[in-house]
Order: structure tokens, then C-alpha cells, then sequence
């Protein structure tokens, strides 16, 4: 493991992202699946809408599958040339598979000074093992103390356990060993 942490953290030193986690995937024998689902509000408190998508992350029999909004930066369809940018309201789009092919570009209203249509980017494996859950959580209290909740919310308490949970599926995807090597991922 060894080994492959010092080759991990030098290609992520060298900003080679997709190249970590390639050999990571290879390493671990990881399947990941990004499938989109929806355009809508992910996180509370979200004033924007983004792209979710289901992710599966699988080892064997083993599988962890959950949803994840993507950056606001990468989702929707955009209309654009130059400075003109007009974001296209998913409900004039007939499909939903992970390529968005538009089947029907007359039915799209956008700016016709704009020309190029800009698909979202769906999210890759470095921008789901950067945002999982690889560190044990600790208590609620600490949990509080170190994110700036108040231990009295409903909502912090929603959220750590959240946490929680997903901290105890990667668990039963990885071992401590491989866990530290995903730490490196950030």
C-alpha cells in the first residue's frame, strides 16, 4: 500500500487527477457508474439548481450506490457564443441518459445570437472520491465543534448522520489500508 500511496500522492502533485484514479480503480478493482437523474435543489439550502446523478461505486459483490449533485459550474444546458450565455430548461429535452443527446434542437428556446449549445459534464470518479466520506466522523459533538453547527440543530443532526453513514459504506467498500490511499483524493 505503500507503494501505491507514493504514486498516488505524486501524480496528484503533478495535478495527473484522472491518472490517480485510474490506477486506484485498477488497483482496487472499483466499478463506477455515474447515471443522471434529475436537474433540481440537491443540498439544503441550495439557491440554484444542479444536476444529480446516482453514483454506484462496486467491488465484487460489494456496492455502495447513492445520489450526488454536481458542481453547479457543470450542470444544464447552456446556450452560448461569446459572452452570451442563456441556460435551456431541461423539460424542452427529451432525453436523459448520461451523453444528453438533444434529439430535437428546434424545440430548445435560447438566444438566437447564441449558437452553441454546451451539454453538462458529468461527474467523474476523482469528483466523487474528493466528496465521499473517507475520515471516521467522531461524535456529534466534534462533528459540531469542527463544521460550525450547533449541537442543538435538527439539521446538524440530519446531517452527521448522514456522515455517518456514508463514512460506514465506504467502510464496507474499502479497508483502512485502502481508505488512507482514498484520503489522498481531496
Amino acid at each position: 500500500m505503500k507503494t501505491l500511496s507514493t504514486q498516488i500522492e505524486n501524480l496528484i502533485d503533478d495535478s495527473q487527477y484522472n491518472e490517480a484514479v485510474n490506477i486506484i480503480k485498477e488497483s482496487f478493482n472499483l466499478e463506477f457508474k455515474a447515471e443522471f437523474l434529475e436537474n433540481n435543489y440537491h443540498f439544503q439550502g441550495d439557491k440554484d439548481k444542479r444536476d444529480i446523478y446516482n453514483i454506484t461505486l462496486k467491488r465484487g459483490a460489494r456496492k455502495y450506490t447513492f445520489k450526488f449533485g454536481q458542481s453547479i459550474n457543470n450542470s444544464g444546458f447552456y446556450a452560448k457564443q461569446g459572452r452570451c450565455i442563456t441556460q435551456i430548461d431541461r423539460k424542452y429535452l427529451e432525453s436523459k441518459t448520461l451523453y444528453f443527446e438533444i434529439r430535437n434542437l428546434s424545440k430548445i428556446p435560447f438566444n438566437p445570437n447564441c449558437d452553441t449549445i454546451v451539454r453538462p459534464i458529468a461527474p467523474t470518479l476523482y469528483d466523487v472520491l474528493a466528496c465521499v466520506q473517507k475520515y471516521e466522523v467522531g461524535t456529534f459533538e466534534y462533528f459540531c465543534s469542527e463544521f460550525g453547527y450547533e449541537m442543538d440543530s435538527i439539521s446538524a443532526k440530519k446531517i452527521y448522520k448522514a456522515v455517518v453513514k456514508e463514512y460506514d459504506k465506504m467502510c464496507s467498500l474499502f479497508s483502512n489500508d485502502e481508505l488512507e490511499v482514498l484520503q489522498l483524493i481531496s
